[in-house]
């Protein structure tokens, strides 16, 4: 996996981190689902790695100073090689204090932003030195101008990321930064392993796999206890064989005494 480590934050006590207001939000259900199972599946992939930021909704600015407008509000950063406690504690990510822009982003289209999403923010996250910017439209391109899109930053400019669509609807591309494919399967956004051609389980699918450890548990626990049970009957048995015979030897020196 490509990743770049630039700057950390010069955080040390975060309780003493001004933190950055909240950006005006506009609910939008659509967007949820694939914001949240984005982020799960990188959380759980990436493990606590202390050193990676998976957050958004909160402001992105070069200086955190003046009025926030033109400041830009991503679904979802990325970014390798920080202090992630710190600019999760900042309520946002101010490149100045950071030392470096994130090295992902995503947006997930929706009925309000969608347009905005591939014109306005494209051109802000360029501006800003993002080096991926990808989005992804459940629709399959009502609202983005594409169902899923990717842009490299080269030479202070995004140019396309080659998508690929296969026979059964899917299109993919792959990200350098996350050395992920991100696909586009039946309007679910998918992130899969190019290494194993696995897809990240989602949070509903770790569910799943959880069911099946414990299950499979519960099955192994009452196989042993039946292995049990029939080890403490044959031990019983060759107990009960023992006290026998020893019965018999018993009366046959009392028979030889005689």
């Amino acid at each position: 996996m490509t990743t770049q480590s630039i700057g950390k934050s010069s955080y040390a006590d975060y309780s003493h981190i001004e933190r950055l207001p909240d950006p005006e939000r506009v609910n939008d259900l659509e967007q949820f689902d694939g914001v949240m199972d984005f982020a799960s599946s990188l959380r759980a992939y990436f493990g606590d790695r202390a050193d990676v930021l998976i957050s958004g909704e909160g402001y992105l600015c070069h200086e955190a100073s003046g009025s926030t407008a033109g400041w830009l509000v991503p679904d979802c950063v990325v970014t390798f090689g920080i202090d992630a406690r710190a600019i999760t504690a900042r309520n946002g990510y101010v490149i100045s204090e950071v030392g470096k822009p994130p090295d992902f982003i995503l947006e997930v289209g929706s009925r309000s932003t969608g347009r905005r999403d591939y014109t306005v923010k494209r051109d802000g996250y360029a501006g800003y030195g993002v080096r991926e910017y990808w989005r992804f439209d459940h629709t399959g391109g009502d609202y983005h101008d594409a169902a899923i899109a990717g842009d490299a930053l080269v030479g202070g400019e995004y140019e396309p990321i080659e998508i690929i669509e296969e026979v059964d609807g899917m299109k993919w591309g792959h990200s350098p930064i996350l050395g992920m494919d991100l696909c586009w399967l039946d309007g679910a956004l998918r992130i899969r392993n190019p290494q194993t051609g696995e897809f990240l389980p989602t949070p509903v699918e770790w569910g799943s796999r959880f069911d099946s450890l414990e299950s499979e548990r519960d099955a192994a626990d009452a196989g042993r206890l039946a292995a049990e049970s029939e080890r403490d009957a044959a031990d019983a048995g060759r107990l009960a064989a023992e006290a026998e015979v020893e019965l018999l030897r018993a009366e046959l020196r009392r028979l030889q005494q005689e």
